[in-house]
C-alpha cells in the first residue's frame, strides 16, 4: 500500500532501472502510489570494465517495486537502440497510460587506468550517456505533450556535467565529462520546447555514489593511477560519497508538487564537489 500517496495515479518511466539510482528512485516513487515503466540493458557492453546490470537485477527491482505496493511493467532495452526503446516505452504506456514523470538515469562510467580501445570506449559512453538520453526524451515527450496534462523529466547528469576535473585525456575519461556536459544542453534545449506544455526538464549532478558503477577495481585504479586526481576527485564535505537515496530525495523533489515550477535548472547533490 502506498505510504503518502504523493505520486498516486501517475506514471514513472525509468531508464536503467536494473540496480543503482534507478532501482531506488523506482522503489521510493512506487511506494509512494506511482506505476513503474522500468528498462534497462541487462547486458554487457564490451568496453564496459565492471559487471553492469543482469535479468536477474531488473527481476529484483520488480520484486522491490512490488513490496513497496506498486505496479510495474520491466523490460529488456539498451537506450542506445531506438526501436527496442520505443517498444518498451509503447508496451508499458499500453499497460499504465502516458508518462508524467521520466527518467532519463541509464549510464556508463568506463574510467580504467589501462584502456584497449579508447576510441571504443568513447563512443560508447557517448552513445550510451548522451545519445540514450535524447532517445529517451525524444519518444516520450510527443506522447506528454499530446496528452496535455504537464509532466517532469529529470536527466541524470554528474558533477561531471559541470566541471572537468580529473580528465586525462583517456577515451573513457573525456567521453564521460563531455556527455554528462552534454546532456545539460539537451536539458535546456528540451526544457525551452516543453515549456509551454508545463513539462519542467531538468538535470541532476551527484558526486560519487555508493553504486557498482563507481565502486569497482577499475575505477580505483583509475583514480590510484594519479595521486593529484586522488585529491581532485574527493568532496569538500566529510564523505567520499553520496548514497543512492540522497539522489532519489533530489528527485522527488524536482518531479514532485515541490519543484511544480521548476525548470531549466542543473542541481548538484555533490557535497560541494563542484564548488571547489
Amino acid at each position: 500500500m502506498s505510504t503518502s500517496g504523493r505520486f498516486d495515479g501517475q506514471v514513472a518511466f525509468i531508464t536503467g532501472a536494473a540496480r543503482g539510482q534507478g532501482r531506488s528512485h523506482a522503489v521510493r516513487l512506487a511506494a509512494e502510489g506511482a506505476s513503474i515503466i522500468a528498462v534497462d540493458i541487462c547486458d554487457q557492453i564490451d568496453s564496459v570494465p565492471y559487471g553492469m546490470a543482469t535479468p536477474e537485477d531488473l527481476h529484483e527491482t520488480v520484486s522491490q517495486v512490488e513490496e513497496a505496493g506498486g505496479k510495474i511493467y520491466a523490460a529488456v532495452a539498451d537506450v542506445r537502440d531506438r526501436a527496442t526503446l520505443e517498444t518498451a516505452l509503447s508496451e508499458g504506456v499500453a499497460r499504465f497510460g502516458v508518462p508524467d514523470i521520466v527518467l532519463a538515469n541509464a549510464g556508463i562510467s568506463p574510467q580504467r587506468a589501462s584502456e584497449p580501445d579508447p576510441q571504443q570506449v568513447f563512443i560508447d559512453t557517448v552513445e550510451t550517456n548522451l545519445v540514450g538520453v535524447w532517445n529517451t526524451v525524444s519518444l516520450v515527450a510527443p506522447m506528454m505533450i499530446a496528452r496535455n496534462e504537464g509532466g517532469a523529466i529529470v536527466i541524470t547528469s554528474s558533477a561531471q556535467g559541470l566541471i572537468g576535473r580529473g580528465g586525462d585525456g583517456s577515451g573513457a575519461a573525456s567521453a564521460y565529462t563531455a556527455s554528462k556536459h552534454g546532456v545539460v544542453g539537451l536539458m535546456r534545449s528540451f526544457s525551452a520546447w516543453l515549456a509551454p506544455h508545463s513539462i519542467r526538464v531538468n538535470t541532476i549532478h551527484p558526486t560519487g555514489v555508493h553504486t557498482a558503477m563507481v565502486e569497482h577495481e577499475d575505477m580505483m585504479a583509475w583514480v590510484a593511477a594519479d595521486p593529484d586526481r586522488a585529491a581532485t576527485m574527493s568532496n569538500p564535505m566529510p564523505i567520499d560519497m553520496v548514497d543512492v537515496s540522497d539522489v532519489t530525495e533530489a528527485v522527488l523533489y524536482l518531479v514532485g508538487e515541490s519543484g511544480r515550477y521548476i525548470t531549466g535548472v542543473t542541481l548538484p547533490v555533490d557535497a560541494g564537489f563542484t564548488s571547489k
